[in-house]
């Protein structure tokens, strides 16, 4: 007779065998129906979360994953430090020096502004008390362009648009992400204390800064030289390790992913350029799993039987008011055309960051943190039906106008 721990690790193992599969299928498919999907409003966003919500415990079983399974919590982690290794790499101290005004207001105003509105609307809305109404409003403040690939990777899309949107949602993961954990600590769901989340926020910053400066030092060592074909590695590398010293000593991952990338886009530019392609199709990869494993937490029920009203109500405004009304006043006086400041002020989807904050939020526990999760979880559905639908839509509205020239400083 086998024993229950036998059983439990062919259970395991047969869950990560039909999540490969299904993974596998819906990529060659995503990938064999791109070229249409980019001139439609078809969206692999959109088709892994679908696939996901059918192939779910709640419509046909064949991926019945639960929010505590490991398999959610390592692929979540995984994909969300990739994202922000990645995105790290897109603001390097050179990219944020060039044309910083646009993304500047967003950040520095429309963040703060996004987060209050939705913690406004959590609390007289949804009935959320503050303090998990403030933790909702970070959870959902940042932003992912991933989820309108057309507005950021069309040429015909305004180029100070692209550029506000890339460095903006490259950004304000990382911004969010200390918000976060402070307000998860203060929920008091868990037994983390704010002193030791102060060290694990700290040793993940040293960790994110020294290494990639450690490891760029010596490979610029003439003996020590990598060869051409091998540059984009060096990047691979030195995430990897950054990764491995936070599992070892605690180190938070995420906040040590996101400053890890931003030094090696300032410290070894050329290294990003190496890394760009591949980086962005690893990363690419994970989120598209970790987004197909989400689709698969959300069932009938829990989006029909385990929300109020209030809470569909508050889903809707936090998408169409929130960040709106944010942008707006964080865009006064800018001068920016009417068609781009609309643009940008509707593509705020809750992007993928969001997914894995609200994980944190319910594997911390307390009082509100189911509750917590299903509106954030509602909201990112929302959103990625919403913006991965439109965003064809939007940029075919740019493609009279003349493409701007390259931002400029300022």
């Amino acid at each position: 007779m086998r024993s229950s721990r036998t059983v439990a690790v062919a259970g395991g193992n047969a869950m990560v065998a039909t999540l490969t599969l299904v993974f596998a299928v819906l990529l060659l498919l995503a990938v064999l129906i791109s070229e249409r999907a980019s001139r439609t409003i078809l969206s692999t966003a959109v088709l892994f979360l679908l696939g996901g919500f059918a192939l779910g415990a709640g419509m046909l079983g064949v991926l019945p994953v639960a929010p505590g399974d490991p398999v959610v919590g390592v692929l979540a982690q995984l994909a969300l430090f990739s994202v922000l290794f990645t995105d790290g790499m897109k603001v390097g101290l050179s990219d944020l020096r060039s044309a910083w005004r646009l993304p500047g207001r967003a950040l520095l105003l429309g963040l703060p502004l996004t987060l209050l509105i939705t913690a406004l609307l959590a609390h007289f809305v949804a009935g959320i008390p503050w303090l998990e109404s403030f933790l909702l409003g970070a959870v959902l403040a940042p932003t992912d362009p991933v989820f309108a690939a057309a507005i950021v990777g069309r040429a015909e899309v305004p180029g100070r648009l692209r550029h506000l949107l890339n460095v903006e949602s490259g950004l304000n993961d990382g911004l969010a992400l200390p918000i976060v954990l402070v307000l998860v600590a203060l929920g008091g769901g868990g037994d983390l204390e704010l002193g030791l989340l102060a060290e694990e926020i700290v040793l993940g910053l040293v960790v994110g800064v020294l290494v990639p400066l450690i490891v760029i030092r010596l490979e610029r060592l003439p003996f020590l030289k990598a060869t051409k074909g091998l540059q984009p590695l060096v990047a691979v590398s030195i995430g990897l390790l950054v990764l491995a010293i936070c599992l070892v000593s605690g180190a938070n991952l995420f906040l040590a992913a996101f400053s890890a990338g931003i030094t090696v886009a300032t410290a070894g530019p050329g290294f990003r350029a190496e890394f760009e392609q591949f980086g962005e199709l690893v990363s690419e990869l994970l989120k598209l799993a970790a987004i197909l494993v989400f689709g698969a937490l959300i069932t009938p029920t829990f989006l029909f039987g385990e929300i109020a009203w209030t809470g569909w109500i508050f889903a809707v405004l936090a998408i169409v008011v929130a960040r709106p009304l944010a942008l707006l006043v964080s865009f006064l006086g800018t001068g920016l055309p009417a068609k781009e400041q609309l643009s940008a002020m509707w593509f705020g989807p809750k992007g993928f960051a969001s997914v894995v904050y609200g994980l944190l939020v319910l594997e911390a526990g307390g009082e509100y943190a189911d509750e917590v999760f299903h509106l954030v979880a509602l909201v990112i559905v929302l959103s990625i039906l919403a913006h991965s639908s439109t965003d064809v839509l939007v940029a075919k509205q740019f493609e009279r106008v003349t493409p701007n020239a390259p931002p400029t400083p300022g």
